[in-house]
């Protein structure tokens, strides 16, 4: 029997995929140019393999946005099985995708579209999609899925550590002086997703104590909440996250935790090793 509403969202949630399946998900892939090869996020290079890959070659590649194509395609399955499509997509400020989005809903129909920039990236936004696809499925109206998100997008969000400072340097986000800096003195940086963008919030020494530090830092933001979910992500380190899962839940109690892939489009500028936590609270 075809769903009501669909639910179409892009590649950097990175939600697990027995979850896409089990709601019906329509992932639309972010893009990404490596020695003038164009990549697919999720279809055509897998997160393990972007980051094996990114280890062993000194070329640093590119990022670009979801292609209007894409989004019409996945809008086109979308409408085979449902009346409505509500679309959460990355921060706008992260990426053009909104903007691709938008495009390919012109002349579309006769489905409605909604659009949604939820100002997230990563399980935070998955968490978003989530929510949504979860009341869809128990009969919920889009306006209320759609409220449903918007409502929650203040109290979710992601932060993370990279373990090095070379990919933050390679994609300009640094400079080589403080690179050099960093790393002689094995400096971590604190990256938070704060108003749609990911800004410094704050640097420690060894791998360790920054995994830490981002457990203590969610576990508090979580203090007073009664219903939350959270999420570990990683760049090709599954364990750290288990590990950093592990210590939060020992913490808090929420109503879910999962672990997620770090999509290679981010990936790409914080480099492999790379750890945080999301969240979503719900009260």
């Amino acid at each position: 029997m075809a769903h009501k509403i669909a639910i179409v969202t892009d590649s950097t949630a990175y939600i697990p995929d027995a979850l896409n399946r089990q709601y019906n998900i329509h992932v639309v892939p972010q893009v990404l140019v490596w020695e003038q090869k164009t990549y697919r996020d999720g279809v055509d290079i897998k997160p393990a393999d972007f980051y094996q890959r990114q280890l062993a070659t000194t070329t640093h590649p590119t990022t670009s946005q979801a292609t209007v194509k894409d989004f019409k395609e996945a809008f086109e399955a979308a409408a085979k099985q449902a009346d409505s499509i509500l679309t959460i997509v990355l921060s706008s400020d992260l990426s053009g995708a909104y903007n691709s989005a938008v495009q390919a809903m012109d002349g579309f129909g006769p489905q409605k579209i909604e659009l949604i920039d939820s100002r997230m990236i990563s399980m935070a936004l998955g968490y978003l999609v989530l929510a949504a696809a979860r009341a869809a499925a128990d009969g919920a109206s889009m306006a209320d899925c759609a409220q449903l998100v918007r409502s929650r997008i203040p109290h979710a969000g992601v932060i993370i550590t990279p373990i090095t400072l070379e990919y933050l340097h390679r994609s300009g986000r640094i400079s080589g002086t403080k690179r050099l800096l960093g790393t002689a003195l094995n400096v971590k940086p604190i990256l938070e997703l704060v108003d749609g963008k990911l800004h410094p919030s704050g640097q420690v020494r060894t791998t360790k104590k920054a995994q830490q530090h981002l457990v203590e830092t969610v576990a508090a933001k979580l203090q007073s909440a009664k219903r939350f979910r959270v999420a570990a992500v990683h760049a090709n380190a599954p364990e750290n996250a288990q590990e950093m899962l592990a210590l939060l839940c020992e913490k808090c109690q929420p109503l879910e935790a999962l672990v997620a892939d770090v999509s290679p489009t981010v990936g790409c500028h914080t480099g492999p090793g790379t750890t945080g936590l999301a969240w979503s609270i719900e009260d």
